[in-house]
């Protein structure tokens, strides 16, 4: 819902998650385009809805939310920066995510994708395509090539930009950046709320207010939050954890994402071209810089799979067929180990080894075809920690290598305002922190489903499957 206003704004946005949003008219110009109305229909959640029936939003209302998160932080800690400067990272807030793909991250990591013929012992590993660019790459082609948006932002200086400070490639200001990209960026700060709230789980309930209320910026410039907002940031960290466990990697969610990336990529493979996947990198890069980017939704990837339902290939056919009928992969068993990350010893590991070895017999005994079985391993880090490397690791990098790395390890960074300290210190070296304490865990799932098209209640097969495997995770 939006309104007029006489206080300098053109509109007022009421958010369910933010409340009132005042937009200025160049928001308002920016939001109106036809490239940005396109995130209307891009869920957020990419497939969660089939779990969680209420996780219908979309990366429209999540983008009016990272900016309405912006401009409160900048009210905060931007008092030195220029109108325009704050312009800028208002609207580099508001097209953060105007580069995702069809189902976002779903469509953008068929690159990632592992068949289970690459798997098993033995396999030959085929020549890569050209991969699809990250959604970062995207936003910033389509930001500075799309028409409407560069006049809606003011011209193609301005629109590159905004660009680079959502891309962090030449941020107005490194430090405020930061909330673009980083471990506390406006992106994970509107995301946890509005998709606990949307799939009705309290995990991501984080206490923004506080936060924002404990935000400082030191005379060097250095964004962190005050000590007395240490809880409040401890548990902004583990949210995030929990959130993926709960929704973002929930096993059925899971399943069927895994089968839809592996449709794609197969599809891809197979025939690039054919019921409209993209064949490659150059070709989402075409397709997003013309006037063919309002087609480029989630309906994009639901005609493929209803078209792939009459596919000739029996896998193509069921992968296709077990989305659209919401008819689950069968999760035949699931491994969770949580360790150090570099720990190379433990169930899952000779879970995986098993998979890997023994799936091929299995298959043949049980007449499913293999590539019918899902083989899946999942890590996910307790809290995300600034990657530290070695001296060693350092000498072998180049100076653009070695700035990259700088500029990775400082996104990660959140820095603390210790006592009267006037400079903040990393979060990592507050030792009575509990992060701190788990910051080299992550909990490791490793999962294999199957895609099977009998019914249970009259076929037991897949009850066959779960107990012959039911030692694989044993030494």
């Amino acid at each position: 819902m939006a309104s007029s206003l006489n206080d300098g704004h053109k509109k007022l946005v009421v958010d369910s998650i933010h409340g009132a949003i005042p937009l200025n008219e160049r928001e308002v110009e920016v939001i109106d385009t036809g490239s940005f109305q396109r995130l209307r229909h891009l869920k957020q959640l990419a497939m969660a809805q089939l779990v969680y029936p209420n996780a219908t939003h979309t990366r429209f209302a999540h983008s009016i939310g990272a900016l309405g998160t912006m401009k409160r932080i900048l009210a905060a800690v931007g008092e030195n920066l220029t109108e325009e400067q704050k312009e800028n990272h208002h609207l580099a807030a508001l097209l953060h995510d105007i580069g995702h793909y069809p189902y976002s991250h779903l469509m953008e990591n068929v690159d990632r994708v592992k068949l289970i013929e690459e798997q098993i012992e033995g396999a030959t590993i085929p020549a890569k395509k050209s991969s699809y660019p990250d959604h970062v790459e995207v936003g910033t082609l389509i930001v500075t090539s799309q028409p409407d948006l560069v006049k809606a932002i003011g011209g193609k200086e301005r629109a590159e930009a905004v660009a680079a400070i959502f891309a962090r490639t030449e941020a107005a200001d490194p430090q405020l950046s930061k909330f673009i990209h980083s471990s506390f960026d406006i992106d994970r700060w509107d995301y946890l709320l509005r998709d606990s709230y949307a799939a009705g789980v309290p995990y991501g309930q984080i206490d923004i207010n506080y936060l924002l209320n404990n935000l400082k910026i030191s005379p060097q410039r250095v964004v962190g939050f005050k000590e007395k907002a240490l809880a409040a940031v401890e548990h902004f960290l583990l949210s995030r954890f929990f959130i993926y466990r709960v929704v973002y990697y929930h096993k059925t969610i899971y399943g069927f994402e895994e089968a839809c990336r592996q449709l794609l990529r197969r599809l891809r493979d197979r025939d690039g071209g054919r019921y409209g996947v993209p064949a490659d990198g150059e070709a989402i890069r075409t397709l997003v810089a013309s006037p063919e980017l309002g087609t480029f939704t989630d309906a994009f990837v639901d005609n493929i799979i209803q078209k792939a339902i009459n596919d000739e290939d029996q896998t193509i056919r069921v992968l296709a067929s077990t989305i659209q009928n919401r008819k689950p992969p069968k999760l035949l068993k699931e491994v969770l180990v949580c360790e150090e990350t570099e720990q190379e010893h433990h169930r899952g590991k000779t879970f995986m080894q098993n998979c890997r070895t023994r799936i091929s017999a299995l298959a043949k005994k049980v007449n499913i075809p293999l590539k019918q079985f899902l083989i899946c391993e999942i890590t996910l880090p307790i809290v995300k920690k600034p990657q530290k490397h070695t001296m060693i690791e350092v000498a072998k990098l180049d100076q653009q290598e070695i700035l990259d790395l700088a500029h990775e390890e400082e996104e990660e960074e959140i820095k603390i305002f210790v006592g009267e300290n006037p400079e903040p210190q990393s979060l990592m070296n507050i030792e009575h922190s509990i992060v701190v304490k788990y910051a080299n865990y992550s909990l490791q799932i490793f999962r294999l489903y199957v895609v099977y098209e009998g019914e249970d209640k009259d076929d037991d097969v897949v009850e066959q499957l779960k107990e012959k495997i039911k030692d694989w995770d044993k030494a």
